[in-house]
């Protein structure tokens, strides 16, 4: 017997609503407190995402049929789906723990793997470029669109902040390492001393020797 299908089924409630909003106004707010350069650099990976869905090439095609084709259509589909995939990849390693997941990757390797993926996205979407532009000039009455635009120019900010941050890191690192390397010499200093002090001590005084009696004169 096949079940009826209600509207009311789908009815989450006032506390489903309110834990999401709720999750909503948190991951905003703890976005909020993201370093500058951090802002900028997801910033640049959510325009590249957004702009994958507007036109990237249009015009008038054979037989005089108008098209229009965003970064997931026309003939470099494939393209455009790996460049979407990269940016996703690249938006949820800051988003999964600012919700309270796991890191996706160390935190070490953070600002490389960002620097990797950023970089290879940019290529391709310089690739679809190249291809596309040879179908405008192959067909003079297609054109480039500003969606192709604006995913390259979120690419290019997203290798940008994802390169300053790993130097960043690595300034970072090299002064942690002298700092500590300081601070071991600041120890070690003062231990030396002691032990060079305890060892130019002056030998103690020899023990005084003890004075004889003296015999009483007897006067008589």
């Amino acid at each position: 017997m096949i079940a009826q299908f209600n509207a009311k089924d789908l009815y989450l409630g006032p506390d489903f609503l309110y834990s999401t909003r709720m999750a909503g106004g948190n991951l905003i707010r703890t976005a909020l407190h993201l370093d500058l350069e951090e802002k900028i650099l997801n910033g640049g990976v959510i325009l590249a995402i957004v702009c994958m869905f507007f036109p990237w090439i249009g015009g008038e095609w054979l037989g005089g049929k108008t098209v229009t084709y965003s970064g997931l259509g026309f003939f470099t589909s494939f393209l455009g789906v790996t460049v979407l995939l990269l940016h996703l990849y690249l938006l949820l390693i800051t988003l999964i723990p600012l919700t309270g997941g796991p890191q996706l990757v160390r935190k070490r390797n953070k600002d490389m793997i960002r620097l990797v993926v950023s970089a290879l996205a940019v290529i391709l979407t310089i690739g679809i470029w190249s291809v596309l532009t040879k179908f405008t000039f192959e067909f003079s009455r297609l054109e480039i669109h500003f969606g192709l635009y604006g995913t390259l120019i979120g690419g290019l900010i997203a290798t940008l902040y994802s390169f300053l941050e790993l130097q960043e890191q690595k300034r970072t690192e090299v002064h942690n390492l002298f700092h500590h390397h300081e601070e071991s010499q600041d120890t070690l200093e003062p231990t030396a001393v002691s032990l060079q002090n305890e060892h130019h001590q002056p030998p103690p005084p020899p023990p005084s020797e003890p004075e004889e009696p003296q015999m009483p004169i007897d006067r008589y």
